[in-house]
């Protein structure tokens, strides 16, 4: 609770008042420690060396990500193809396990990568912020709804191989959060969005963060992990602060691209 009190204010005023470059710049440290967290988790201690370069060549895909421009993104893609492939065709060690430690790369690329790469591409569209303060809103209602009315009223297990405390009594709950806090957002910071848009992106949005959370539960158990790492007292590590955001950046920048704001 200490931590939250401290550090959601700070990041909310860090993000209200950033320029773009101080923005961007936020995104691309937290995109390192995921990535690094992430690499960490997945690949073998005999793959150690492929770490630094795996996090470095996923802020680079961040970067270029982050200009939205299809044609630095697709040469990022190329790049990162080009020299991954080189670099484990010649230094591959156990055929057995080659393929499965070069697919992990590209994994932590795609997983962690493209959506902060579109988060900061997202400060850069209309309403950029909003958008920003829209999706961690939402995000924040439907974990808090999801876990009060879980821990309240949970019987039936949502998916127990995953996550064994999960309940559909909370899944449902967290739905019903993510509707109230897109609605929310409208009235407190956000008014060009109209109710309809706000319901729409609440039954878009809540599900994929609860699928987003799973998705990385997932993840640490079949590496036998607890937390992705021990960054943040009393949380965890990036990634498990940003498991039901990942999924949400992709979707709404698009939706911000396409419904466009004057």
């Amino acid at each position: 609770m200490l931590t939250g009190i401290i550090a959601l204010p700070a990041l909310l005023l860090y993000i209200y008042f950033a320029n773009p470059f101080f923005y961007r710049l936020l995104i691309l440290v937290v995109a390192g420690l995921a990535l690094l967290e992430f690499y960490r988790m997945v690949l073998p201690a005999e793959r150690k060396q492929e770490q630094l370069p795996a996090v470095a060549g996923g802020v680079l895909f961040v970067l270029l990500t982050a200009t939205g421009n299809a044609t630095a993104i697709l040469a990022g893609m190329s790049l990162l193809l080009l020299f991954w492939v080189g670099w484990f065709l010649f230094n591959f060690r156990d055929l057995n396990s080659v393929i499965h430690h070069l697919g992990l790369i590209y994994l932590g690329i795609f997983y962690v990568g493209l959506p902060l790469g579109l988060l900061a591409a997202l400060g850069d569209v209309p309403w950029g912020r909003q958008w920003v303060f829209f999706i961690l809103l939402l995000a924040m209602a439907s974990d808090t709804a999801a876990y009060f009315i879980g821990v309240t009223f949970g019987r039936r297990k949502l998916y127990p191989a995953i996550s064994p405390n999960k309940s559909i009594e909370g899944a449902l709950g967290g739905l019903a959060g993510a509707l109230i806090g897109a609605v929310a957002a409208k009235y407190w910071f956000f008014p060009v969005l109209s109710v309809w848009e706000c319901l729409l992106l609440g039954l878009l949005l809540g599900p994929l963060a609860q699928i987003g959370d799973l998705a990385e539960s997932m993840l640490k158990r079949s590496f036998g992990v607890k937390d992705s790492g021990h960054l943040i007292p009393g949380h965890g590590g990036i990634l498990d602060r940003l498991d039901s955001l990942l999924l949400l950046f992709p979707p709404v920048y698009f939706f911000a691209l396409l419904r466009g704001f004057g």
